[in-house]
């Protein structure tokens, strides 16, 4: 060999020497990257899971239900359940033992087209970071998910688009409109001698008052409340008080003024 034909086979040499270190140099970044993609993604699943239990929590589900048993479960009597209960065993079909030449044969067959019988082809392998990138990309939207859950959490179950004070007028107004009829039902029993004058007038200045008033600070406490709140929302109780105590009255008051006008 001359002496060019060795510097020739020497560079080539250096030259694959420092392809094979570029190559593993890339693949040591590549495998880094991945082990950072795969500890990011483990926290983000990690906190997703913990926000979910919080989730879960707030609308009253502690753990999740059980599973249901397996297919195939036994019968109760201590007999295996069906064929795969006891693979190998006498008696049990389910996988049969074969002598060591015919199991080396026993390979999976897939049937071809023109009639023929060849070996079962292997899956390809999953490139990691294309199965990285789904994942995040289903992360993505488990937090958009998520998200969109406490927006909804965020608000109450009755009325969830009105504001806290409009909430408490309409729902105190509701239970006071409720109290008018119940005072027009007295009056009408009154004026057929079932209920005296005192009592109407105590029921009407007192009575039907509070069970509205009291009846509307219930509803906001059980159905004006988000699930994701802590605490209690503020019920407004004076003006709660304030509308239950005049509306009673002023639907008496208007009762008063029909029946004279339509006299």
């Amino acid at each position: 060999m001359s002496f060019e034909e060795y510097a020739a086979l020497a560079r080539q040499l250096s030259e694959q020497r420092r392809a094979g270190e570029q190559h593993a140099a890339t693949e040591s970044a590549r495998r880094r990257d991945l082990h950072a993609a795969v500890d990011y993604l483990q926290q983000r699943l990690t906190a997703q899971g913990q926000r979910l239990d919080q989730l879960g929590r707030a609308i009253g589900i502690d753990q999740p239900a059980p599973a249901p048993p397996p297919t195939g479960a036994g019968s109760g009597d201590g007999e295996p359940a069906g064929a795969a209960g006891a693979p190998g065993r006498a008696g049990v079909g389910a996988y049969p033992q074969l002598p060591a030449g015919e199991a080396r044969l026993a390979l999976p067959t897939a049937v071809s087209p023109a009639g023929g019988v060849v070996p079962t082809q292997r899956a390809a392998a999953a490139d990691p970071a294309v199965e990285l990138e789904l994942a995040r990309r289903m992360a993505d939207e488990a937090d958009r998910h998520g998200q969109q859950a406490e927006l909804l959490a965020q608000r109450p179950a009755l009325l969830p688009t009105w504001s806290p004070l409009a909430r408490a007028v309409a729902v105190y107004a509701a239970c006071g409109a409720a109290a008018g009829v119940l005072v027009l039902i007295l009056v009408l029993a009154s004026g057929v001698g079932l209920v005296d004058g005192f009592t109407l007038g105590a029921w009407i200045c007192a009575g039907l008052p509070a069970v509205a008033f009291f009846a509307g600070y219930l509803v906001l406490g059980r159905w004006g409340r988000p699930a994701m709140v802590a605490g209690t929302p503020p019920r407004y109780l004076p003006l709660g008080f304030l509308i239950c105590f005049l509306l009673v009255p002023m639907a008496y008051c208007a009762y008063l003024l029909l029946v004279r006008g339509l006299r």
